[in-house]
């Protein structure tokens, strides 16, 4: 199987969302958050990841409500998934 990037639950959210995705093999992997200017916000995961299913909370206390997108890299692939912060 491949790599996937899968959509946030719940979606929209407040304050918490949780972001999931699969690796076929254990890879060093970076989840970045973006704001719809595309300014990178913060980095929500960075390490490495087992193959399988990684699962991550992410807390938004600190962001105001808006239309984000969050970006999975790994090896040399690129996946992006919008969400919403409702407030």
């Amino acid at each position: 199987y491949s790599v996937e990037l899968y959509q946030n639950y719940p979606n929209p959210f407040n304050p918490v969302t949780t972001i999931s995705f699969t690796l076929p093999a254990t890879s060093n992997a970076k989840i970045v958050l973006y704001d719809i200017l595309g300014n990178e916000i913060k980095t929500i995961f960075n390490g490495i990841a087992s193959a399988g299913k990684t699962v991550v909370d992410f807390r938004a206390d600190d962001l105001p409500t808006g239309v984000y997108f969050y970006t999975l890299y790994v090896n040399n692939l690129t996946l992006s998934r919008k969400m919403l912060l409702l407030k």
